[in-house]
């Protein structure tokens, strides 16, 4: 799965790198080092313009944690925050967005947990958190979908009353990647943006085949501090590689689980 990610690129930045325009209530982007599920973070998408001159492609600030547009209670968001490639098409949480609404969610990597040999002292597994990105420090452009929400106690001209959501896509994680978590982002390449964000290309099996899962050498993964674990803590030093001893240590234990 995708529970935590980090995104820290700026609104120009976002805007620049995506050729998109910044959505009217987009206001500042702030660098978030520990995006967790219920956070509003940039997203990327495209919508057709209500007066008729095309499509545009923002950067959006968007609720993790899809809600679907016929729910009647946006908590179930709550349990949204991905979607299995495998059943994007037929399962009716993920159906519509996926044929009108998909996203790309920009990250710069994102963290998974793995459970070695380590107990507390109630027993139970010590999971060792890592970071996952590009060595080259470029963007992750994560696969996701949105949905709109209608909140139906309000007027359906008051701003409040629509929800923008989103959940990220995941697949199976290969190799190395694998024995950290056993899912992973699904990934959209450079080359494939305009196909995936496009709401006109209504091609299932085109769209699926454009995603990519995280494939072992395209992305580097190293063990982080557990400050991670606690949503309230939030800076730059969560993303810093453990000491080289540290290090050492969950080498080993990954090493002896696996064995």
């Amino acid at each position: 799965m995708c529970g935590r990610y980090a995104t820290t690129r700026s609104r120009a930045d976002l805007t620049a790198e995506f050729e998109a325009e910044p959505a009217d209530d987009l206001g500042d982007v702030r660098a978030d080092y520990n995006v967790a599920p219920t956070k509003v973070v940039p997203l990327v998408l495209e919508r057709r313009a209500s007066e008729g001159d095309g499509v545009h492609r923002l950067v959006k600030g968007v609720k993790w944690g899809l809600v679907p547009s016929w729910a009647k209670d946006p908590a179930i968001g709550n349990r949204m925050i991905n979607a299995r490639a495998e059943t994007l098409a037929e399962k009716p949480s993920f159906r519509s967005a996926f044929a009108k609404r998909r996203a790309i969610v920009p990250a710069d990597g994102f963290y998974e947990w793995y459970a070695g040999d380590e107990r507390d002292a109630k027993g139970k597994p010590v999971k060792q958190p890592y970071f996952i990105h590009h060595p080259d420090g470029s963007t992750l452009a994560m696969a996701g979908l949105y949905e709109i929400w209608r909140d139906k106690t309000r007027d359906e001209g008051d701003d409040a009353a629509w929800l923008w959501t989103f959940t990220v896509i995941t697949t199976s994680a290969a190799d190395d990647l694998g024995r950290i978590h056993d899912r992973a982002p699904m990934l959209v390449p450079r080359d494939a943006w305009a196909s995936w964000l496009d709401p006109a290309n209504d091609d299932k099996e085109a769209l699926s085949s454009l995603l990519v899962p995280a494939a072992p050498g395209v992305l580097e993964a190293y063990p982080v501090s557990r400050s991670v674990n606690n949503v309230r803590n939030n800076g730059p030093e969560l993303m810093d590689p453990l000491p080289l001893d540290a290090q050492a240590s969950a080498g080993e234990s990954r090493s002896s689980d696996d064995a």
